[in-house]
Protein backbone atom coordinates (compact mmCIF):
# COMPACT_ATOMS: atom_id res chain seq x y z
CA UNK A 1 0.00 0.00 0.00
CA UNK A 2 1.50 3.29 -0.97
CA UNK A 3 2.44 5.96 1.57
CA UNK A 4 0.77 9.05 1.40
CA UNK A 5 2.91 12.23 1.56
CA UNK A 6 2.07 12.96 5.33
CA UNK A 7 3.59 9.51 6.29
CA UNK A 8 6.66 10.14 4.30
CA UNK A 9 7.39 13.46 5.48
CA UNK A 10 7.06 12.21 8.97
CA UNK A 11 9.70 9.40 8.61
CA UNK A 12 11.89 11.55 7.18
CA UNK A 13 11.05 15.13 6.58
CA UNK A 14 14.75 16.13 5.31
CA UNK A 15 14.36 13.86 1.98
CA UNK A 16 11.29 15.23 1.46
CA UNK A 17 11.96 18.83 1.79
CA UNK A 18 14.88 18.42 -0.54
CA UNK A 19 12.72 17.77 -3.52
CA UNK A 20 11.44 21.34 -2.99
CA UNK A 21 14.46 23.80 -1.25
CA UNK A 22 18.12 23.12 -2.14
CA UNK A 23 19.17 21.20 -0.01
CA UNK A 24 22.64 19.20 0.40
CA UNK A 25 22.13 15.53 -0.74
CA UNK A 26 20.72 12.89 2.16
CA UNK A 27 23.88 10.61 3.04
CA UNK A 28 21.46 8.38 5.08
CA UNK A 29 17.87 8.50 6.61
CA UNK A 30 18.88 10.97 9.12
CA UNK A 31 22.28 12.42 8.72
CA UNK A 32 23.24 14.84 5.66
CA UNK A 33 26.40 16.97 5.03
CA UNK A 34 27.77 19.55 7.01
CA UNK A 35 26.63 22.99 5.93
CA UNK A 36 29.39 25.29 5.16
CA UNK A 37 30.65 27.54 8.02
CA UNK A 38 29.80 31.16 7.86
CA UNK A 39 32.25 33.59 6.43
CA UNK A 40 33.59 35.58 9.54
CA UNK A 41 32.58 39.08 9.06
CA UNK A 42 35.85 41.09 8.41
CA UNK A 43 36.47 44.41 10.20
CA UNK A 44 34.93 47.41 8.20
CA UNK A 45 37.92 49.75 7.15
CA UNK A 46 38.28 53.13 5.11
CA UNK A 47 40.78 54.45 3.18
CA UNK A 48 43.01 57.45 4.57
CA UNK A 49 46.70 58.78 4.43
CA UNK A 50 48.87 55.43 3.96
CA UNK A 51 51.42 57.65 6.32
CA UNK A 52 48.68 57.55 9.09
CA UNK A 53 46.95 54.06 8.72
CA UNK A 54 48.32 50.69 7.80
CA UNK A 55 50.42 49.47 5.96
CA UNK A 56 48.09 48.83 2.71
CA UNK A 57 46.97 51.39 2.91
CA UNK A 58 43.67 51.57 5.27
CA UNK A 59 42.88 51.97 8.33
CA UNK A 60 40.06 50.69 10.73
CA UNK A 61 37.48 52.78 11.83
CA UNK A 62 38.01 53.71 15.99
CA UNK A 63 38.13 56.60 18.17
CA UNK A 64 41.16 59.44 17.29
CA UNK A 65 44.27 58.66 18.89
CA UNK A 66 46.00 61.01 20.97
CA UNK A 67 47.73 62.79 17.64
CA UNK A 68 44.86 63.22 15.90
CA UNK A 69 43.00 65.33 19.18
CA UNK A 70 46.61 67.27 19.63
CA UNK A 71 46.03 68.14 15.80
CA UNK A 72 42.98 69.27 15.85
CA UNK A 73 42.70 71.02 18.44
CA UNK A 74 46.13 73.06 17.42
CA UNK A 75 44.78 73.57 13.98
CA UNK A 76 41.13 75.28 15.66
CA UNK A 77 43.46 77.91 17.61
CA UNK A 78 43.58 81.25 15.45
CA UNK A 79 46.76 82.94 15.45
CA UNK A 80 46.12 86.01 13.58
CA UNK A 81 43.16 88.19 13.84
CA UNK A 82 42.30 91.61 12.14
CA UNK A 83 39.51 94.60 12.68
CA UNK A 84 37.45 95.97 10.16
CA UNK A 85 34.00 97.57 9.79
CA UNK A 86 31.40 98.65 7.34
CA UNK A 87 28.46 100.12 6.47
CA UNK A 88 25.41 99.12 4.38
CA UNK A 89 22.02 101.27 3.03
CA UNK A 90 18.96 99.60 1.63
CA UNK A 91 15.27 99.47 1.16
CA UNK A 92 15.84 95.71 2.29
CA UNK A 93 17.23 95.02 5.62
CA UNK A 94 18.88 92.17 4.59
CA UNK A 95 20.74 93.63 1.63
CA UNK A 96 21.75 96.59 4.04
CA UNK A 97 23.66 94.04 6.19
CA UNK A 98 25.28 92.20 2.51
CA UNK A 99 26.32 95.61 2.17
CA UNK A 100 27.90 96.53 5.18
CA UNK A 101 29.70 93.61 4.99
CA UNK A 102 31.23 94.39 1.69
CA UNK A 103 32.15 97.03 2.62
CA UNK A 104 34.03 95.35 5.48
CA UNK A 105 35.66 92.96 2.77
CA UNK A 106 34.12 89.83 4.33
CA UNK A 107 31.05 89.10 2.30
CA UNK A 108 32.41 86.40 0.33
CA UNK A 109 32.81 84.28 3.31
CA UNK A 110 30.55 82.01 5.35
CA UNK A 111 30.53 83.97 8.88
CA UNK A 112 30.60 82.20 12.28
CA UNK A 113 29.94 84.38 15.15
CA UNK A 114 31.88 83.42 18.01
CA UNK A 115 32.55 84.29 21.74
CA UNK A 116 35.05 86.73 22.71
CA UNK A 117 38.33 85.24 24.04
CA UNK A 118 41.28 86.12 21.84
CA UNK A 119 43.56 83.24 21.68
CA UNK A 120 47.31 83.73 23.47
CA UNK A 121 49.56 85.06 20.64
CA UNK A 122 47.29 85.70 18.50
CA UNK A 123 48.78 88.61 15.82
CA UNK A 124 46.35 91.60 14.98
CA UNK A 125 47.39 92.23 11.47
CA UNK A 126 46.43 95.31 9.34
CA UNK A 127 42.86 94.74 7.15
CA UNK A 128 44.32 94.44 4.09
CA UNK A 129 46.55 92.07 4.76
CA UNK A 130 44.16 90.26 6.73
CA UNK A 131 41.52 90.11 3.60
CA UNK A 132 44.25 88.32 2.01
CA UNK A 133 44.35 85.35 3.84
CA UNK A 134 40.30 84.59 2.98
CA UNK A 135 39.06 82.73 0.30
CA UNK A 136 35.84 83.00 -1.04
CA UNK A 137 32.57 80.70 0.54
CA UNK A 138 35.23 79.75 3.49
CA UNK A 139 33.71 79.33 7.16
CA UNK A 140 35.37 82.00 9.09
CA UNK A 141 35.05 82.71 12.59
CA UNK A 142 34.41 86.20 14.27
CA UNK A 143 33.43 88.36 16.61
CA UNK A 144 30.57 90.66 15.26
CA UNK A 145 28.71 93.27 16.98
CA UNK A 146 25.93 94.75 14.45
CA UNK A 147 23.30 97.64 14.36
CA UNK A 148 20.18 99.05 12.34
CA UNK A 149 18.03 101.45 11.72
CA UNK A 150 15.34 102.34 9.10
CA UNK A 151 14.13 105.82 11.31
CA UNK A 152 15.10 108.95 10.11
CA UNK A 153 17.84 110.76 11.58
CA UNK A 154 19.19 107.81 14.36
CA UNK A 155 22.31 107.30 15.07
CA UNK A 156 23.20 104.04 15.37
CA UNK A 157 26.71 102.46 16.26
CA UNK A 158 28.53 99.26 16.36
CA UNK A 159 31.82 98.54 17.77
CA UNK A 160 34.42 95.91 18.86
CA UNK A 161 36.87 96.64 22.13
CA UNK A 162 40.03 94.35 22.60
CA UNK A 163 41.87 93.85 25.77
CA UNK A 164 45.74 92.89 25.46
CA UNK A 165 47.28 91.73 28.60
CA UNK A 166 51.10 91.96 28.94
CA UNK A 167 52.90 88.71 28.42
CA UNK A 168 50.01 87.59 25.90
CA UNK A 169 52.34 84.74 24.73
CA UNK A 170 50.76 83.13 27.26
CA UNK A 171 47.61 84.64 28.79
CA UNK A 172 44.56 84.93 26.34
CA UNK A 173 42.97 88.45 26.10
CA UNK A 174 39.84 89.30 25.45
CA UNK A 175 37.24 91.00 22.79
CA UNK A 176 33.95 92.57 23.38
CA UNK A 177 31.18 93.20 21.02
CA UNK A 178 28.99 96.11 21.39
CA UNK A 179 25.93 98.29 19.64
CA UNK A 180 23.86 101.27 20.38
CA UNK A 181 21.65 103.89 19.11
CA UNK A 182 22.58 107.27 19.80
CA UNK A 183 26.11 106.84 20.63
CA UNK A 184 29.05 108.36 18.85
CA UNK A 185 32.08 106.69 17.65
CA UNK A 186 34.10 107.90 20.15
CA UNK A 187 31.17 107.12 22.93
CA UNK A 188 30.69 103.69 21.81
CA UNK A 189 34.66 103.18 21.37
CA UNK A 190 35.67 104.16 24.78
CA UNK A 191 32.73 101.81 26.13
CA UNK A 192 33.82 98.60 24.61
CA UNK A 193 37.49 98.87 25.42
CA UNK A 194 36.28 99.19 28.97
CA UNK A 195 33.81 96.88 28.58
CA UNK A 196 36.73 93.93 27.54
CA UNK A 197 39.39 95.37 30.12
CA UNK A 198 36.38 94.48 33.00
CA UNK A 199 35.67 90.83 31.32
CA UNK A 200 39.25 90.04 31.07
CA UNK A 201 39.85 91.23 34.95
CA UNK A 202 36.67 89.32 35.99
CA UNK A 203 37.75 86.22 33.92
CA UNK A 204 41.24 86.98 36.06
CA UNK A 205 40.00 87.51 39.42
CA UNK A 206 40.84 90.94 40.03
CA UNK A 207 38.86 93.95 40.60
CA UNK A 208 38.53 96.63 38.27
CA UNK A 209 37.20 99.84 38.12
CA UNK A 210 37.92 101.83 34.98
CA UNK A 211 37.95 104.64 35.95
CA UNK A 212 40.37 104.05 38.67
CA UNK A 213 42.55 101.82 36.28
CA UNK A 214 42.83 104.11 32.94
CA UNK A 215 46.34 105.93 32.52
CA UNK A 216 45.95 108.87 31.03
CA UNK A 217 49.17 109.51 29.70
CA UNK A 218 49.98 106.11 29.01
CA UNK A 219 46.68 105.07 27.42
CA UNK A 220 46.41 101.83 28.89
CA UNK A 221 44.69 99.75 32.49
CA UNK A 222 46.61 98.67 35.12
CA UNK A 223 44.77 95.78 36.50
CA UNK A 224 46.57 93.37 39.36
CA UNK A 225 50.19 95.13 38.76
CA UNK A 226 49.92 94.14 34.96
CA UNK A 227 49.69 96.12 31.81
CA UNK A 228 46.79 96.11 29.77
CA UNK A 229 46.91 97.51 26.21
CA UNK A 230 43.34 98.45 24.48
CA UNK A 231 41.91 99.26 21.37
CA UNK A 232 38.57 99.36 19.41
CA UNK A 233 36.92 99.91 16.00
CA UNK A 234 33.56 101.26 15.71
CA UNK A 235 31.32 102.46 12.71
CA UNK A 236 28.66 104.63 13.65
CA UNK A 237 25.70 105.98 10.72
CA UNK A 238 22.47 108.23 10.69
CA UNK A 239 19.22 106.06 9.64
CA UNK A 240 17.82 107.84 6.36
CA UNK A 241 13.84 107.78 5.80
CA UNK A 242 12.65 104.82 3.76
CA UNK A 243 16.08 102.76 4.12
CA UNK A 244 17.57 100.41 6.13
CA UNK A 245 21.09 101.57 7.25
CA UNK A 246 23.43 98.60 9.08
CA UNK A 247 26.48 99.24 10.66
CA UNK A 248 28.63 96.15 11.41
CA UNK A 249 32.42 96.21 13.43
CA UNK A 250 34.36 92.66 13.49
CA UNK A 251 37.19 90.88 14.67
CA UNK A 252 38.28 88.05 12.11
CA UNK A 253 40.13 84.99 13.09
CA UNK A 254 42.22 83.74 10.04
CA UNK A 255 41.89 80.37 9.48
CA UNK A 256 45.46 78.03 10.90
CA UNK A 257 45.96 76.78 7.54
CA UNK A 258 45.72 80.25 5.38
CA UNK A 259 48.40 81.84 7.20
CA UNK A 260 51.87 81.30 5.22
CA UNK A 261 55.05 79.51 6.85
CA UNK A 262 57.78 81.79 7.46
CA UNK A 263 60.25 79.49 6.59
CA UNK A 264 58.78 78.02 3.63
CA UNK A 265 56.61 80.74 2.31
CA UNK A 266 54.03 79.70 -0.91
CA UNK A 267 51.95 82.72 -1.85
CA UNK A 268 47.77 81.34 -0.98
CA UNK A 269 45.99 83.07 -3.48
CA UNK A 270 42.39 83.83 -1.81
CA UNK A 271 40.48 85.32 -4.81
Amino acid sequence: MAKSPHQRFAKNPCRFLGKFVNMPSVLSDHTTEALPAPREKQSETICENPERGSADGHRQRGPLNKDDDEEIGGEMVPTHVFLTRGVGVHREKLTSFEEALRRAGVAYCNLVSVSSILPPNCKILPRKRGEKLLNPGEITYCVLARCETNERNRLISASIGVAIPEGHQKTYGYLSEHHAYGETDEEAGDYTEDLAAQMLATTLGIDFDPDVAWKEREQVFKMGGKIVRTQNITQSAIGKPGLWTTVVSLAVFIPPENVPDPKHPSPKGPR
